[in-house]
């Protein structure tokens, strides 16, 4: 399941899965991955992509020729499952980012049946979304009713809200001056003569234009202009 999330004026692309299980039939596992490769390639490379799964495989503590797409903080052993897994994430250009947080056991493990412990949980995201998560790990005293835990990857990166800017000043209606209004706006400019008390040409010839701004505003009237400007920042939590 995809979900775009719009923030600001950037598109987040959030994707969930559930991954076939060890010991169904490689046909059935085969379609999910190629189901998957689709849902990624629909995703366009500038946008942000976060990918929050049950893959049912252990990628394990080693890095070994993966090490460009895990960072070695795993648990347990890797099987045929996590071998899946990270070829995927080789293929797509993805990192398994929460092996890249050195955690206690206790924030590792996301699924525990008895005395059985796993790590079959993970998020994916593109390599150059790394530096935008800050922290990714399992809380246990989240209870989900299921013997899985919450896995939890927090991602912080800039992004735009509105932010209004300050209106400058008002502008005059020139569009609406009219026959009707020419004969107003020329009466009040004669009456004030603002320009008849000048000692010199200079001051004369703010005086008339400062007489003329105020005479077309009253007659005119006048409309605000403004813009917005985008800025700041946004958090998800899956």
């Amino acid at each position: 399941m995809t979900i775009k999330v719009l923030v600001g004026s950037e598109i987040i692309n959030v994707v969930s899965v559930y991954a076939p299980q060890i010991g169904l039939p490689d046909d059935i596992k085969k379609v999910f991955w190629e189901d998957l490769d689709m849902v990624i390639q629909d995703v366009p490379q500038s946008k942000k992509l976060f990918i929050g799964e049950d893959f049912n495989g252990h990628i394990g503590v080693d890095s070994d020729e993966y090490d460009r797409n895990i960072g070695g903080f795993g648990f347990g052993e890797r099987n045929i499952g996590g071998v899946s897994v990270l070829d995927f994430a080789v293929a797509s250009e993805l990192l398994v980012i929460n092996s890249y947080f050195e955690k206690k056991e206790a924030h590792l493990v996301t699924s525990e049946s008895g005395s059985l412990k796993t790590q079959i949980d993970d998020f994916l995201m593109r390599v150059d979304s790394r530096r935008s998560c800050k922290d990714c790990k399992v809380i246990r005293s989240e209870y989900l009713g299921t013997q899985h835990r919450l896995l939890v990857s927090n991602v912080e990166f800039k992004c735009s809200t509105w932010k209004k800017r300050r209106v400058g000043d008002p502008k005059v209606n020139w569009w609406t001056l009219t026959k009707e209004n020419v004969g107003l706006l020329l009466e009040r400019i004669t009456e004030e003569g603002a320009w008849r008390r000048a000692e010199d040409v200079d001051t004369m010839w703010e005086a008339m234009v400062d007489c003329i701004r105020r005479s077309a505003k009253e007659i005119l009237g006048t409309s605000r202009r403004g813009s917005n400007k985008m800025k700041g920042a946004w958090w998800w939590n899956e």
